[in-house]
């Protein structure tokens, strides 16, 4: 196992329990807001932007895991039916076409950042919508250099350490 190996385990775990605490932070202020709008009848302002924050965190953050674990959506129809050889062309090419979209979607999405900085949400003043919006270059970043991981080491998701998340 290489040191980047050692050091995307690291940012595997970390990813893993960021999207865990956004995801649990999430299901639990929706239903605070529910109780407040219908038990107390008075809504709250920020249960909404909370639990979108946390949308956003646990899908960009949360991604990465899914792409090293190898639990993403995967046709494989047509590849199923190549010969060995030509599958293996075939994965490299869907790996260089990764690396395209998480450089395009990094670009993108820094600039959406950069442009909405200073701009604060109504019902959350305290983020701005340049705050809530950096979880997806970063997770852009973070899928990138498990991308890169897999170009250089290989397949990952058999690795003990990944299938401790539990997702096989």
């Amino acid at each position: 196992m290489t040191r980047y190996s050692r050091l995307m385990d690291g940012l595997y775990l970390l990813c893993m329990g960021i999207a865990a605490v956004a995801l649990l932070i999430m299901v639990t202020v929706i239903p605070i807001g529910i109780f407040a709008r219908y038990v107390l009848n008075g809504a709250l302002a920020w249960p909404e932007p909370v639990a979108i924050v946390c949308m956003i965190i646990f899908t960009f953050i949360g991604a990465p895991v899914g792409f090293r674990a190898g639990t993403h959506i995967c046709v494989s129809m047509v590849t199923d039916r190549l010969s060995p050889g030509a599958q293996r062309l075939m994965l490299r090419l869907c790996d260089l076409l990764m690396v395209a979209t998480c450089l395009i979607i990094f670009q993108a999405s820094y600039s959406l950042c950069a442009a909405m900085w200073i701009q604060p949400l109504a019902s959350l003043p305290s983020v701005t919508y340049g705050e809530m919006y950096l979880p997806i270059p970063i997770g852009a970043l973070f899928t990138l250099l498990f991308v890169i991981e897999r170009l250089l080491n290989g397949d990952q998701s058999q690795r003990p350490v990944v299938v401790l998340g539990g997702t096989h």
